[in-house]
């Protein structure tokens, strides 16, 4: 991602009212490649430019957060060569990337479980989050090898054992106490969460972190994703009243 000008919001975009933290499912590659009679493997690489289009995007706008469903728990059952792909990419990624992130000031998160990925794929992730924990500019947080049922009970099997062994005491059990024993502690939960691909579903992602969450469904493919289609999913949430369940917030 190359450094640019600071851009100001769309004119029709309130720079006091921009969402925070932006999440997106990045889905419709397979789909996008299909359409151009290529393999899917292309739709994944066309769509790794997306990833540093919409960055850069949320740069310019000053979203703070920015979280990816990059892989998920499900992605294995896929055929073995699109996961070596799918890898591949990932890895490519962040090693090309790790610089510009680092002179940008953004901060590389994972959220999932790093132990079941591939050693080589682990290790430079872990690298580059050390390189960047400083960076305060923005975060980019990547769902990998990440499932929100899965991450919901991992954090009941830890939060057990912790209040099996006297840590934490049952009755004092609320949110702010569960949330930190999810991939996205010291994360705030998103504002909006965008979907791409057409397709109008969760797909068990951050379960818990979007109950009051603005949905946005894009019929736009993840490859072709960029800064305008970004504003438009702001502006659509700007629009929104936010109760909270109970009275209106913006």
């Amino acid at each position: 991602m190359k450094a640019s000008r600071r851009a100001e919001p769309p004119p029709r975009l309130d720079p006091t009212r921009l969402p925070r933290h932006v999440a997106i499912i990045m889905d419709g590659n397979g789909r996008w490649a299909r359409r151009r009679g290529l393999p899917r493997t292309e739709g994944h690489r066309a769509g790794r430019e997306a990833v540093r289009r919409t960055l850069e995007a949320c740069r310019d706008l000053s979203i703070e957060y920015l979280t990816l469903y990059a892989f998920s728990t499900e992605n294995w059952r896929r055929p073995a060569d699109e996961v070596e792909e799918l890898l591949l990419l990932l890895h490519e990624f962040v090693a090309a990337e790790a610089d510009d992130l680092e002179r940008n000031g953004i901060r590389l998160h994972i959220s999932g479980d790093l132990d079941h990925l591939p050693e080589a794929i682990a290790a430079k992730l872990r690298e580059v989050m050390a390189r960047t924990c400083g960076n305060t500019r923005l975060v980019l947080n990547c769902a990998l090898n990440y499932g929100g049922r899965a991450e919901l009970l991992q954090a009941v099997r830890r939060l057990a054992e912790d209040a099996a062994a006297g840590r934490v005491a049952p009755a004092a059990i609320d949110d702010a106490t569960f949330a930190r024993y999810l991939y996205t502690d010291g994360l705030p939960d998103p504002d909006l969460l965008i979907r791409t691909g057409g397709e109008q579903r969760i797909s068990n992602f951050l379960l818990w972190q979007i109950a009051y969450t603005e949905l946005y469904f894009s019929d736009v493919y993840w490859p072709d994703f960029d800064a305008t289609h970004l504003a438009a999913a702001v502006e659509a949430f700007q629009g929104r009243r936010r109760r909270f369940g109970g009275v209106d917030v913006g």
